[in-house]
């Protein structure tokens, strides 16, 4: 297969399927030519717990995503999440020298913004500007040119636990891949579903996947406030297997063909057949009796939703309401459920701005992947995470997000 410059490949490598996406990015944005999935046999929750198990899965995804795309894959932008994930917000100030604010101005505010007390065993991902402020004139995006004395910024500062992070390069690399960046996976989502005019009214954006739910708070175009709850669609699965008493290949099945969150939505009448364990002859059972199964757990997952956001202290600065996306989303009757838990207003959010495959990527556990293609597209890493380098990831993760940064406006 021959290579391609222009390739971006996003890599999801999530709890329950690893993703590859590969786009083309085109000057009119980005083209979706590939695409590679493989049930995820080695992370519990977002994290890894069994490395040979996630390569192999890595191999499949990629060497299917190859054949549609006939290109060589080499060099991926990885997704990260899980409970492991911290974020917090911080504030940075320096007087400004020669009065006209500079480039080397902005990185040493940012620099500032970045002195607070990290744990040993926790690393730095990201670190996303949110505004500056030049002598008190708040809402600045691009201070560079303008003339000040003092230079303040708010960012949006990303931790992760460095041993997570390191597992899932080595994957990769033992994979046969180069990591050219790791992102967190709902800023990923983010670059996939979310339209400029939410982000700047005010937005949440909540990734439901199979072991992790990954919320994103947006405001006035920045993000701020990001967490991750440790539930996800695994738990509606295990609490069917349990209640129908099903094997859990099979209680998946069943909440995907047939899975409703709202029981008002779903008559009595209908009935589906249910396998036995231990393969014994199946039965029927209502479908409204599946529903009542799968209510009670979507609905204390967005009350934990929600009382995160009300932590964040944003929850007032909401009007564009929520926007649900990964695999979990597509369930019927989510939206609902979610608009009567948030009393907002709920969509579910697709891939958009993407040309090419749109058809089969269009659907809401697509949403990582092809935000990671995005994010690859539009931020490109100025090194690459080579294999064997995993020892070494956040001293290079610190030069990139410069970079990074200074694109980010």
């Amino acid at each position: 297969m021959a290579k391609r410059e222009n390739i971006v490949v996003g890599l999801d490598i999530g709890t329950t399927k690893i993703c590859a996406i590969v786009g083309e990015k085109t000057k009119d944005g980005v083209e979706i030519i590939g695409l590679g999935t493989h049930p995820s046999r080695g992370l519990r929750k977002g994290v890894v717990v069994n490395i040979e198990s996630t390569v192999e899965s890595i191999k499949r995804a990629v060497e299917e995503a190859e054949l549609m795309a006939g290109c060589e894959i080499n060099r991926v932008y990885c997704g990260i999440a899980g409970g492991h994930i911290r974020a917090f917000n911080s504030h940075g100030v320096i007087a400004v020298k020669n009065r006209e604010i500079t480039q080397a101005d902005v990185d040493r505010v940012i620099e500032a913004a970045q002195a607070v007390v990290i744990p040993p065993d926790r690393e730095v991902i990201h670190v996303i500007p949110q505004e500056f402020i030049v002598d008190d004139q708040e809402g600045i995006q691009e201070p560079v040119g303008m003339v000040g004395i003092r230079l303040e910024v708010k960012v949006h500062i990303v931790t992760a636990a460095v041993t997570s992070a390191q597992n899932i390069l080595k994957c990769a690399n033992k994979a046969g891949l180069d990591v050219a960046d790791i992102a967190l996976q709902q800023i990923a989502s983010s670059e996939a579903v979310l339209n400029q005019d939410e982000r700047e009214i005010g937005v949440a954006l909540v990734d439901i996947g199979g072991g992790t739910t990954d919320i994103a708070l947006y405001h006035n175009g920045a993000i701020k406030f990001t967490t991750v709850i440790s539930l996800g669609g695994n738990q509606v699965t295990g609490d069917i297997s349990v209640g129908l008493r099903t094997p859990v290949s099979e209680a998946e099945e069943l909440k995907k063909k047939w899975g409703c969150a709202m029981t008002a939505l779903a008559p009595k009448e209908d009935v589906i057949e249910v396998k036995n364990v231990g393969g014994s002859k199946s039965r029927t059972v209502s479908r409204y009796l599946l529903c009542e199964i799968i209510e009670p757990r979507m609905e204390e997952l967005f009350d934990l939703v929600k009382r995160e956001i009300v932590k964040s202290g944003y929850e007032s600065f909401m009007p564009a309401g929520i926007v649900l996306t990964g695999g979990t989303s597509a369930m019927e009757g989510i939206t609902e459920l979610a608009e009567q838990v948030f009393g907002l207003p709920v969509r579910r959010g697709l891939p958009i701005n993407i040309t090419g495959l749109t058809d089969v990527v269009k659907s809401p556990m697509y949403s990582t992947g092809v935000g990671l293609v995005h994010y690859g597209a539009r931020h490109i890493a100025p090194t690459q995470f080579r294999r064997g380098n995993e020892d070494n990831l956040f001293n290079k993760l610190s030069s990139r997000m410069k970079l990074w940064m200074q694109e980010f406006f």
